[in-house]
């Protein structure tokens, strides 16, 4: 039979406490490691494109930028592409007028759904008449991961200081029908007018919705 002393019970109490702290040092450290809005979004550096050029983050400070995480064979992400209406090409050519940098972000990785080199990355950008700044060829998945980026669309408004603004969805009505898009609320439309004028998105995050990023 085991007897229970005071040295026992002492031991036992502080291996819960180690326990506990180390715990909470891990939930601490997962928290911050996610991008959080009104936070310092994650950075990228000499990030590859599909017109060739290499950009950071860092190259825009001072102006709001859009990253788009996408992939051409996704129904969610056609929905937005489909004509009519051109959700996204719309936003995208209203953002442009604005000085916005919009960057795609291709994050699937090669062989999987969505995945595409840079000469096939630019003929469907020119097929859909879509327009973004830059699309950025991310087959590795190290900046969808930066950024913790779940769907396409998945969709971050950061602005000129660096912070983030908006994180989510691209609107509120979760679906892959058209027909829905004119009685959703565009989120990111919202959270670059809040930007432009100098205040915060009344929505700074939603659930993003639509097909999971193929890593």
């Amino acid at each position: 039979m085991t007897t229970i002393t005071r040295r026992n019970l002492g031991l036992a109490a502080g291996m819960a406490t180690a326990v506990a702290l180390t715990a909470g040092a891990l939930i601490a450290f997962s928290a911050n490691a996610a991008p959080i809005t009104g936070a310092t979004a994650p950075s990228f550096t000499d990030a590859a494109t599909a017109s060739g050029d290499t950009i950071s983050l860092s190259d825009f400070a001072g102006k709001t930028v859009v990253l788009e995480w996408t992939n051409h064979d996704c129904p969610f992400v056609k929905k937005h592409y489909a004509e009519p209406v051109k959700n996204m090409q719309t936003l995208q050519s209203d953002a442009a007028d604005d000085d916005t940098v919009w960057i795609q972000v291709i994050s699937s990785a090669p062989g999987k759904q969505g995945y595409l080199e840079a000469d096939a990355a630019l003929a469907k950008n020119a097929e859909r008449a879509s327009a973004p700044a830059y699309t950025i060829l991310d087959p590795s998945g190290d900046i969808g991961r930066a950024y913790e980026a779940k769907t396409t669309p998945h969709m971050y408004v950061i602005e000129g200081d660096g912070n983030l603004a908006y994180e989510g969805a691209i609107d509120s009505i979760r679906s892959a029908k058209v027909s829905d898009i004119s009685e959703a609320t565009n989120y990111v439309a919202a959270a670059l007018t809040a930007v432009a004028a100098g205040t915060a998105p009344e929505v700074a995050n939603a659930k993003p919705y639509g097909c999971s990023v193929k890593y």
